[in-house]
C-alpha cells in the first residue's frame, strides 16, 4: 500500500472538505437576512452540524469497522455536495436547516473513517505524524474557505456553494478510483451497529479510553470558545472591524496548520503524545490569560497566535493516543473522539456567549481556568496503559 499517496488522497479530500466549511462561515448571515430569519435561527444553525455529528460520527465509525473506511468516507463526500448544493439552492429557512442536517448526519462519516484509516495503515509511531497532516489539511481548508467564498459571494451567494459542490464531487472520484481500502474482510468487526445515547457517552467516558475523549472535548471546547465570540469581543474591547478580526483568523488558521502538519509529529516522536497532551493543556491555559493582556494588534496577533500553537497540538496528539490505545475497533474509537469534539463544538461557544453578557474578558478567564483543570488532570491520569479492543463502549 503506497501510504504517501493514500495521504495525499485524504488530506486532498479534507482540504475540499473544510473550504466549503469555511465558505459557509461568511456567508450564513446573508442568507440569514435575506430569508428574513432571526439570531435565533442563526444560533441553531450554527449548532446543528456539530450536534448531528455528535450522534452520528460514531455509528459511522462504527459502520466502517463492519464494512470498511472507503465506502464510508464516500458516503461522506457524497452528503457533503448534497449539503452544498441544497444551501445553494435554499429559498427558505427549512431548507437551510435541512442542509445543515444532511450535513451533520452524512459528512460526519468523513472524519473518523479517515482517521481509521491512517491507524490502519500506519506504524504506531507514525500515526500522529499522519493524523497531524490531516490537521494541517483541515486547517488550510479553513484558512482559504472564507477568503475564496466572500469573493465568490460578489458574483452571486450561492456560486460558492455550487463550486465547492463540484470540488466535492471531484475528490469523490478520486477517491473511488485511486484510495484503496485499508481494512481486509478479515479484520472487519462483527460488533452490532449501535445508535448512541447519552448513556453511551457516560459509558465511553468509564472505558480506558474515556479520559483521552474528555481531552478530545477540551480540544474542540477551548478553540470554540475562543473562537465563537473573538469577534464580539474585538469589537467591545478594541472597536475593531470585520478586516481586522479576518486578518487575525487568517494568522490562526496558519498558524494550526503549521502547527499540526509541522510540529505536532516532531514532538510526539520525541516526547510521545501524553506529555504533548499536557503541555498544550497548559499552554492553552496560558494563552487564554494573555490575549487578555495585549492591548495593541500586534500584540494581539503575537497571544492569538500563541494561544493556537498550543491548542492546535492537543487535537492529533489525543487522536493518535486514542489508536495507541486500541488496537480493534479503530472507526468506533475515532467515531467517539469526533462526537466528545462535536459536543465541545456545541457547549463551548454556548458557554462562551452566555460569560461574553456578563464580561468581555469572562469567557477566556474561564477558559484559562478551564484548561488548567484539564492538565491537572492529565498530569494524574494519563499513564502508560495497555492497549485495548474499543468495538463500543461497554456499559
Amino acid at each position: 500500500m503506497n501510504n504517501r499517496r493514500n495521504l495525499v488522497i485524504l488530506a486532498t479530500t479534507m482540504v475540499v472538505i473544510m473550504l466549503g466549511f469555511g465558505m459557509v462561515i461568511p456567508i450564513m448571515p446573508f442568507y440569514i437576512d435575506k430569508l428574513g430569519a432571526t439570531g435565533r435561527d442563526l444560533g441553531w444553525l450554527v449548532a446543528l452540524y456539530s450536534l448531528m455529528q455528535l450522534f452520528f460520527a460514531p455509528i459511522w465509525g462504527s459502520i466502517s469497522d463492519r464494512v470498511g473506511r472507503k465506502p464510508v468516507l464516500m458516503i461522506g463526500i457524497v452528503g457533503y455536495a448534497v449539503f452544498l448544493i441544497l444551501f445553494g439552492l435554499a429559498t427558505q429557512l427549512w431548507m437551510l436547516f435541512l442542509a445543515r442536517s444532511l450535513a451533520g448526519i452524512l459528512s460526519s462519516a468523513t472524519y473518523p473513517s479517515m482517521m481509521a484509516f491512517i491507524s490502519d495503515s500506519t506504524a504506531p509511531e507514525e500515526r500522529g505524524d499522519g493524523m497531524g497532516k490531516l490537521g494541517a489539511a483541515m486547517g488550510l481548508g479553513v484558512i482559504l474557505g472564507p477568503g475564496i467564498g466572500g469573493w465568490l459571494a460578489n458574483e452571486s451567494l450561492s456560486l460558492p456553494f455550487f463550486i465547492a459542490a463540484g470540488l466535492a464531487l471531484a475528490t469523490l472520484m478520486l477517491v473511488a478510483i485511486f484510495l484503496p481500502e485499508s481494512l481486509p474482510p478479515e479484520a472487519r468487526s462483527q460488533t452490532k451497529v449501535r445508535t448512541l445515547d447519552v448513556n453511551s457517552l457516560w459509558a465511553a467516558l468509564r472505558s480506558p479510553i474515556g479520559i483521552l475523549l474528555g481531552m478530545a472535548f477540551l480540544v474542540s471546547f477551548g478553540l470554540t470558545s475562543f473562537e465563537g465570540i473573538f469577534g464580539l469581543y474585538a469589537l467591545q474591547k478594541f472597536d475593531y472591524g470585520p478586516e481586522q478580526v479576518g486578518t487575525i483568523m487568517v494568522v490562526v488558521g496558519l498558524v494550526s496548520a503549521v502547527v499540526q502538519g509541522a510540529l505536532t509529529g516532531p514532538l510526539i516522536k520525541r516526547w510521545k503524545e501524553p506529555f504533548v497532551i499536557k503541555l498544550s493543556l497548559l499552554g492553552s491555559s496560558i494563552g487564554f490569560l494573555v490575549m487578555l493582556l495585549a492591548t495593541t494588534y500586534p500584540t494581539i496577533l503575537l497571544t492569538t497566535g500563541f494561544f493556537v500553537l498550543t491548542v492546535a497540538m492537543l487535537r492529533p496528539s489525543v487522536a493518535s493516543l486514542i489508536s495507541q490505545r486500541a488496537t480493534t475497533g479503530q472507526g468506533a474509537a475515532q467515531g467517539l473522539n469526533n462526537s466528545f469534539m462535536s459536543l465541545g463544538r456545541i457547549v463551548g461557544p454556548l458557554w462562551a456567549g452566555y460569560l461574553f453578557d456578563v464580561s468581555y474578558n469572562l469567557p477566556y478567564l474561564s477558559g484559562a481556568v478551564i484548561m488548567l483543570i484539564g492538565f491537572l488532570i492529565g498530569m494524574v491520569l494519563l499513564v502508560p496503559e495497555k492497549r485495548i479492543s474499543v468495538a463500543y463502549p461497554v456499559e
